[in-house]
């Protein structure tokens, strides 16, 4: 197993600080990274060495894979932590981190193929015997259909976009009166 020395955080913010604090209690050096808004930020002051990605919007900075790669390059290190949400859950990050030579903190790309969607997490888990919650084998995108399969369920039952994150699109279905409202209601939201 390769011992490692230094620890890029591709993250921003209490998640990047959290990480630092137990990375240095297990004796790693640790740098992390930061957009043009957020050189200025707690975890560029706290963490100490920091390594600029680009721009404001994500997609110029922390979701950008190749500057991430940069940075890491930059700081010497030979693993980066994701953090959660941005790249944390993306497998053509993982394996482009490890393809570079680097240890990904983190799930395999595997792993975050099959179990990084809600979808495939459940189809993996019934297929491994584990008990699930009842409902669609997937995402449904026809109203009338889920309203059928709603009607088919005992209540209370939980709406949940595919995708998506942070509980948008969610909605409790304790009584059918207005389920149709609801129901597109929690559509619109997950979109």
């Amino acid at each position: 197993m390769q011992r490692l020395h230094k620890l890029l955080i591709a993250n921003r913010g209490e998640v990047a600080c959290r990480i630092a604090r137990t990375a240095r209690r297990l004796g790693l050096v640790v740098a992390t990274v930061h957009s043009d808004a957020d050189a200025g930020a707690l975890h560029v002051r706290d963490i100490g060495e920091s390594h600029r990605l680009g721009g404001a919007p994500a997609s110029d900075s922390y979701l950008n894979i190749e500057a991430v790669l940069a940075a890491a390059r930059r700081a010497g290190a030979d693993a980066v932590h994701p953090g959660y949400g941005f790249l944390s859950e993306n497998a053509v990050f993982a394996r482009t981190v490890e393809a570079a030579g680097l240890v990904f903190i983190g799930p395999r790309a595997e792993t975050i193929e099959r179990l990084g969607g809600k979808a495939s997490a459940k189809r993996e888990a019934a297929r491994l015997g584990l008990p699930v919650v009842p409902g669609s084998d997937g995402g449904l995108n026809d109203p009338a259909a889920l309203a059928a399969l709603v009607r088919s369920m005992p209540l209370p039952v939980l709406l949940k976009a595919v995708a998506g994150g942070g509980g948008r699109g969610m909605a409790l279905i304790d009584t059918l009166a207005g389920l149709e409202s609801r129901i597109d209601g929690a559509m619109r939201e997950a979109l």
